[in-house]
């Protein structure tokens, strides 16, 4: 889940566990006993003295997102074509920022929920209560609010539990 600097539109996009390790192993500041792929993307690029300047979210299509990895040295700029998780993962490492473009973040974004405590605890206890009586996940979930699904749908890959979170994301997109 991508945040908006100034704002509060996220952008979410699904990745597989690998790629979810890679990025919670930087973020968590764990070091492994040996380099993962990522962290030798790092080592190699520094030794032929390249930067990583930014990630872009460059593109999605049907459904997909693209990114590009933008490095160089004093000579020249490339831009490498990757998949997200691993542009993320890899500019988490250097420490850059990550873009989009306005027309991605307009069609995928969504808005962050602005409630306040104790509006949240009522949808809590609401979900809790929709979950327990209710019979498949996507029967639960198809009677719930947008914001409410949100939450669910930031907690779920904050949890990396991936198969609930498209099935939220699924429903949410079905809305819009």
């Amino acid at each position: 889940m991508l945040g908006e600097e100034l704002g509060n539109r996220r952008l979410p996009i699904i990745i597989g566990v690998f790629e979810a390790q890679a990025i919670a192993v930087q973020i968590e500041n764990i070091v492994p006993n040996r380099p993962m792929t990522h962290d030798l993307f790092k080592s190699f690029a520094e030794g032929m003295n390249f930067t990583l300047k930014e990630i872009v979210i460059s593109d999605l299509s049907e459904g997909i997102f693209y990114a590009k990895i933008v490095c160089g040295d004093d000579l020249r700029e490339v831009e490498i074509d990757s998949r997200p998780s691993d542009a993320i993962a890899i500019g988490l490492r250097f420490d850059v920022p990550i873009y989009t473009f306005e027309s991605i973040l307009s069609e995928a974004g969504i808005v962050a929920s602005a409630l306040n405590e104790e509006e949240e605890a009522d949808e809590d206890e609401l979900v809790r209560e929709t979950l327990r009586t209710k019979g498949s996940f996507n029967e639960q979930i198809r009677d719930m609010s947008n914001d409410v699904l949100q939450k669910m749908l930031d907690e779920a890959l904050a949890k990396e539990e991936y198969e609930k979170a498209a099935k939220i994301r699924d429903e949410l997109e079905k809305r819009n």
